[in-house]
């Protein structure tokens, strides 16, 4: 393969006796040379433009400061990779060098990027921190509290280390909790996609579900070095961790080990150990300070029961005896008691007379005259209501005749039955209201002589009273009666006329009254 491309000898003639080669004859014999002479090998070099097409292969290139060799990375061997290539990372690249014959291009097939130096790394490291902080994801006012005691914590971190053995046997020393395991790998390509995929994972689960979200999530490594704690530098990593719901515990690395989910964490831990420590009280601790609240809320009420008791007992002393508070109140009671049947007595006496008064200008007759005229006035408005009646009645079949006048026959017997069923049901009318009104007299007088036999004066005379008139008016006095010579007592039974001479019985007075002489 060598003499094809040695410089061969001019031909003594035109053209020559130099071979012919096909386009793609030369390219793959190119493309072979290439990777038959160099072989696998490694670069060094800067980062440059990366592009990462729609079909998942990345494309990049690595410079120095004079030349740029063209780097590939197929879609299925992005995973392996332990770094992925970034602008301006240094960096040591190891792959194949191959021909690309359609475009008369060579390039370099990597499959394995290594950072050039930790110095490398720490300036990614710092140029990444300067992104996530001018995005406000570090800021404290961000970050959300611990729940004090969680039902479920969920842990990110691989299942089969010392890490796992330390959080779950420091949960059980403090106080004894549910632990959902996500499995990760913590170190490598896949460590920061795979930690990504669990925060969301725990973060999408339903609260109180079949597979219930934890009230909170550690993140947790071992120590290692700036290489094997890089899957927590990467961005996909720290965003997931500062996209969570839930409260988050980073716990990647010992002390002196910081990562980026370090800073968007809700808390760091400097272990795993102190992550479970952050994330449950001390159980006997927590028992303890229990009881002991309770004995101090014991203590405190008897202290003011007892405060209260004296203070009781102090004003208690100050107060007068409830003996002497009674004494003039049932004092007066006593006295009203005394009092109350001489009283009562003399206001039964005191209405008796007035009833007596107020009953003897009463006079039968002239409730009599009352009924009679209000009788003689309802009489003279049912004989002025039969007139009136007639003339409407007149007046309606005037009016009905002469519209009946102008109507056709047909018209004029639908009229007229329309309106004698108007004039008999104004008719009913007219005889319902007259009976409810004399219904309604006739109650208010019987009511009214009720209550004139309830405040007469005759039921008192059945007693014992009786009634002095002197011509016919009531005499209340001994200075009246002594003006006029003839005064008419009335009893239950009847009247008596008596004077100075004697006394006789008047007219419709029951049985001769025996004679009694003159009364003053």
């Amino acid at each position: 393969m060598s003499d094809l491309f040695e410089d061969p000898a001019p031909a003594p003639g035109a053209g020559g006796n130099t071979p012919e080669f096909s386009v793609s004859e030369i390219s793959g014999a190119i493309k072979r040379t290439l990777e038959g002479e160099f072989g696998r090998i490694r670069v060094r070099g800067e980062v440059g433009r990366v592009f990462k097409a729609r079909s998942g292969h990345l494309y990049y290139d690595v410079k120095d400061d004079r030349s740029v060799l063209a780097c590939t990375t197929w879609k299925g061997q992005i995973a392996s990779l332990s770094v992925v290539p970034e602008e301006g990372l240094e960096v040591v690249v190891t792959g194949r060098l191959t021909a690309f014959g359609a475009q008369s291009k060579y390039n370099m097939n990597v499959d394995e990027v290594e950072v050039a130096g930790q110095g490398a790394l720490m300036a990614l490291l710092e140029k990444r921190k300067k992104q996530l902080a001018a995005e406000g994801l570090f800021d404290e006012a961000r970050k959300k509290p611990l729940p004090y005691l969680p039902n479920i914590i969920g842990v990110v971190t691989s299942p089969s280390g010392a890490v796992i053995r330390d959080i779950l046997h420091r949960l059980r020393d403090r106080f004894p909790r549910k632990v959902l395991i996500w499995p990760v790998a913590v170190q490598g390509a896949n460590c920061a996609p795979e930690v990504a995929r669990a925060i969301e994972g725990f973060n999408r689960l339903t609260p109180g579900g079949a597979l219930p979200r934890p009230d909170l999530i550690i993140v947790a490594r071992g120590g290692g070095s700036v290489e094997d704690l890089w899957g927590f530098n990467e961005e996909i990593a720290a965003r997931a961790a500062a996209a969570s719901r839930i409260p988050l515990i980073s716990a990647v690395g010992h002390e002196t080990d910081t990562t980026l989910i370090d800073f968007v964490s809700d808390r760091r831990a400097p272990t795993p150990t102190a992550a479970a420590e952050l994330a449950v009280p001390v159980r006997m601790e927590l028992l303890a300070w229990t009881e002991s609240q309770g004995a101090r809320l014991i203590r405190a009420a008897q202290t003011a029961l007892r405060q209260r008791r004296q203070r009781l007992a102090d004003l208690s002393r100050a107060l007068p005896r409830g003996d002497s508070l009674l004494a003039t109140a049932r004092q007066r009671l006593d006295r009203a008691s005394d009092q109350l049947p001489g009283a009562l007595i003399a206001g039964v006496q005191r209405h008796r007379v007035h009833l007596s008064e107020t009953s003897g200008s009463l006079r039968p007759g002239l409730l009599t005259r009352r009924i009679a005229a209000e009788s003689r006035d309802l009489a003279r408005q049912s004989a002025r209501l039969a007139p009136a009646l007639s003339r409407g009645l007149a007046k309606q079949r005037d009016a009905y005749l002469a519209r009946a006048a102008r109507l056709r026959p047909g018209q004029l017997s639908a009229q007229i039955a329309r309106q004698k069923q108007d004039l008999d049901r104004l008719s009913r009318r007219f005889s319902v209201a007259g009976q409810a009104q004399v219904r309604t007299l006739s109650a208010r007088l019987s009511t009214a002589d009720r209550m004139l036999s309830t405040l007469g004066y005759e039921a008192t005379l059945e007693r014992g009273y009786a009634v002095v008139r002197a011509e016919g008016v009531l005499v209340t006095t001994e200075a009246e009666a002594a003006k006029h010579p003839l005064l008419e007592i009335q009893f239950a039974d009847g009247r008596l006329t008596v004077g100075a001479a004697g006394s006789k019985p008047r007219k419709g007075a029951k049985g001769d009254a025996p004679d009694q002489g003159s009364l003053f």
